[in-house]
């Protein structure tokens, strides 16, 4: 099999062009996406894509109010939209939309009407300030009738978001801005290496799924986007002291699949969990509630979350980098559990 490789910001593109292709009732709708000679959204996802498909690459105004109500309007009309915000922290922005109509029409309408909608967005401190680096996912993972995913890489970017557009209920899938692999006036400072493998040919990630990445047999290390690479670099320092890691993926939040999670706990008795954003009501004490309810008489000692301070994201980067979980942190936590 022939494949190509591919950062985040790239499969994602070439997703959306197949299901363009694929079915004409696909079109994205957002803020600077389709501009002429512009950078194809914030973080180049769209690039070109206006060239392609001039009548299905809709510009808005800076009204996330306003075009996710279009786009949920046209799903209910039987078209499949993938709307994109430049931020993610503009999510809140949409917030009625999403959650009192997007979230719930099915199942208000007894199932009688679908919603076939995708909601794309980046997340993640880097060097924009509290407005424009938060971490949104606590926000939407409790939200009935939404599923929410977090994709680490180009593989999964892809084959989920071809997943989600097929999907008759609403997908939020959010995306870490140093995870795009995005060049030139996109380049990002930090940014880690995403790129995949992408095979030619059609191919969808299941949703609802996580996804081991590591095995191991002492610590089970979770995490999502960028948490996730900074746990596998984690566990490879873990390996050097003698301690075996398995790290999980989590990937899909909403559902969570607690039985990839489960299996890996009953193994290792001991669970990190890792999560960049404010530790207080944050998506790691859901998921370490929900270990404790399945298999909490497998845990040799409680369960550890390493998150964010609960504060802001700063600006500076000296205050940025203190706030985030990064490789010696997710270390030590697992250091802390091996003495159980």
């Amino acid at each position: 099999m022939t494949t190509r490789n591919l950062g985040i910001a790239e499969s994602l593109r070439e997703a959306i062009a197949e299901e363009m292709t694929r079915d004409e009732r696909v079109f994205c709708i957002g803020e600077d996406i389709a501009v002429p000679g512009g950078w194809g959204g914030a973080f180049t996802v769209t690039l070109g894509l206006e060239k392609k498909f001039p009548d299905r690459m809709i510009n808005t105004p800076i009204a996330e109010l306003g075009f996710f109500g279009v786009a949920c309007g046209a799903a209910m009309a039987g078209m499949r939209p993938i709307a994109d915000v430049q931020y993610g922290d503009f999510l809140l922005l949409a917030a009625d939309q999403i959650i009192n109509n997007i979230a719930k029409m099915r199942y208000m309408s007894g199932g009688q009407i679908s919603m076939p909608l995708v909601m794309r967005a980046p997340v993640g401190a880097t060097g924009r300030g509290s407005q424009h680096a938060q971490n949104l996912e606590r926000y939407f993972t409790g939200v009935p009738g939404l599923k929410v995913v977090a994709v680490s890489n180009a593989y999964d970017a892809k084959g989920m978001l071809k997943a989600a557009v097929r999907d008759d209920n609403p997908v939020m899938i959010f995306e870490h801005k140093l995870l795009y692999g995005s060049k030139g006036a996109r380049f990002e400072p930090g940014a880690v290496d995403a790129t995949s493998d992408i095979p030619d040919g059609d191919y969808t990630v299941p949703l609802g799924k996580a996804a081991v990445r590591r095995e191991g047999s002492d610590v089970t290390i979770l995490g999502w986007l960028l948490m996730l690479h900074y746990s596998l670099q984690a566990a490879e320092r873990l390996a050097a002291e003698g301690i075996s890691a398995e790290v999980i993926d989590v990937r899909s939040l909403s559902p969570l699949d607690l039985e990839t999670i489960g299996a890996s706990v009953r193994r290792t008795g001991r669970v990190v969990i890792v999560e960049e954003g404010p530790k207080t009501g944050g998506v790691s004490a859901e998921i370490a509630a929900s270990v404790m309810e399945e298999c909490g008489e497998y845990l040799r000692c409680p369960v550890r979350r390493v998150a964010s301070a609960d504060v802001p994201v700063p600006f500076t980067p000296v205050l940025e980098n203190a706030y985030r979980p990064d490789v010696p942190r997710i270390v030590e936590a697992a250091r802390e559990v091996m003495q159980f």
